[in-house]
């Protein structure tokens, strides 16, 4: 397209190279698919399941109760149970079950709950974090004293959006370098940025970050444990103190004992559960999809949304030594058309805990697989068309989003097929 400008082309370059740069075969073996759910609830557990462990049997809570790590319909059992306080629920929180959060259309994708950040600045500009220094606040409290309020010094407000943990047991597969390659690789102006962060079930071991808005987690048992914590307000050998009430105590409101998942029963089993799920499944593929998903390289968005990595080999040992990549999840080639690397696009309203990460988000957070179970995309989920949610990328996304509005009125349509393909 003549519109198109030299800037747009070598971004086409770029995105046409990364897709075929980590795919390599291993010690000779070539790299295969991974396993694909295709989302329907009505479907069975198999296919769900990637064949990570065993499937197992069916759970009945009279015959059959769930039993954590024994199989993935165990596993999954407990992803879906309901928390209550003599479980440690609270003192704040913001759902009873993970699956609250990782449900639509099955579980471990997404849902319609978004968590709530707040912070402020101070008269040079940094930011400063709430009373207590956690900037989630939970909608939820199992006392009414409890319940969390916020006052009008806390000016900076975001809403983040649930991610899906579909397919997440492979991205955690990913070799550090591999992510390091593809940023490296990227347009000085489009490069990501990676964060180094500790593996919680490995004291004093490190690993790139790939889990969370702000990509604060290398690990899916780390995640686990952070999730437990922050959104249910459970405890556990890996996070055991209870949060604080925007810096007031817990105590007076928590009657369990921490840590309340005492050898991290629960979430050895989240963890398990995620690794055992597929990849989200591709819609229907026609000519216009197919003519969407070139204009998308050739208008940059490629660059940061990656389409594809291959995983580490099978019995690679990662995480600080704490996992060993699995037959199920090694070698695998998979499409999450994310750089699991942050970006300022001008879409963070500023918050967060580390200074150099405020400002922007993952691309985690809007891989672009799944996307067409969603309804509302963005991180803040506040954009209701991809038309749109083009059009808040600025930053770093600006750009794309420039040669997109260049395109003819089909080709964004085409592009727009192709996104709500995936």
């Amino acid at each position: 397209m003549k519109t198109l400008k030299i800037s747009a082309l070598l971004l086409f370059a770029a995105a046409l190279v990364l897709p075929f740069t980590f795919t390599s075969t291993v010690e000779g073996q070539a790299a295969t698919a991974a396993l694909e759910t295709q989302m329907d609830a009505r479907l069975p557990d198999t296919d769900l399941f990637n064949n990570f462990g065993t499937l197992g049997n069916p759970i009945d809570e009279c015959t059959n109760p769930p039993v954590a790590s024994r199989s993935f319909r165990d596993n999954k059992a407990i992803f879906e149970e309901r928390e209550v306080v003599d479980d440690g629920l609270g003192p704040t929180y913001n759902a009873e079950a993970c699956s609250t959060c990782h449900q639509a259309p099955v579980t471990g994708h997404v849902s319609q709950v978004n968590e709530f950040r707040v912070g402020s600045t101070d008269i040079f500009g940094n930011f400063v974090a709430p009373p207590g220094g956690q900037t989630l606040i939970q909608d939820r409290a199992i006392d009414a004293e409890a319940q969390e309020h916020i006052n009008t010094g806390l000016n900076l407000h975001e809403f983040r959006s649930t991610r899906t943990v579909l397919g997440d047991g492979f991205v955690e597969a990913i070799n550090s370098n591999t992510l390091v390659a593809t940023v490296a690789a990227q347009p000085a102006a489009q490069r990501g940025q990676l964060r180094t962060v500790a593996v919680l079930e490995a004291p004093g071991q490190n690993r790139t970050g790939r889990f969370g808005h702000k990509s604060q987690h290398a690990s899916l048992v780390s995640f686990s444990a952070d999730a437990y914590l922050n959104e249910m307000g459970i405890t556990s050998d890996l996070l055991p103190n209870e949060n604080n009430i925007l810096g007031a105590s817990a105590a007076p409101f928590d009657t369990v004992a921490d840590p309340e998942d005492a050898g991290n029963e629960d979430v050895e089993a989240f963890a398990a559960f995620m690794r055992a799920l597929r990849v989200p499944g591709r819609g229907p593929i026609n000519s216009t999809v197919t003519a969407g998903e070139t204009l998308f390289s050739s208008i940059g968005c490629a660059v940061c949304h990656t389409p594809q990595f291959t995983t580490s080999a099978t019995g690679t040992v990662i995480n600080g030594g704490a996992f060993t990549v699995p037959a199920a999840l090694g070698n695998k080639i998979i499409r999450p058309f994310s750089d699991f690397a942050l970006h300022n696009i001008g879409t963070s309203a500023g918050i967060g805990g580390e200074n150099g990460v405020n400002d922007r988000f993952a691309t985690t957070t809007i891989a672009l697989w799944g996307v067409r179970t969603k309804g509302r995309f963005m991180m803040q989920g506040n954009t209701m068309t991809i038309f749109d949610s083009i059009q808040v990328h600025g930053g770093q996304g600006s750009t794309s989003r420039t040669n997109f509005n260049n395109l003819s009125t089909t080709q964004k349509n085409q592009v727009i097929a192709f996104v709500l393909s995936l």
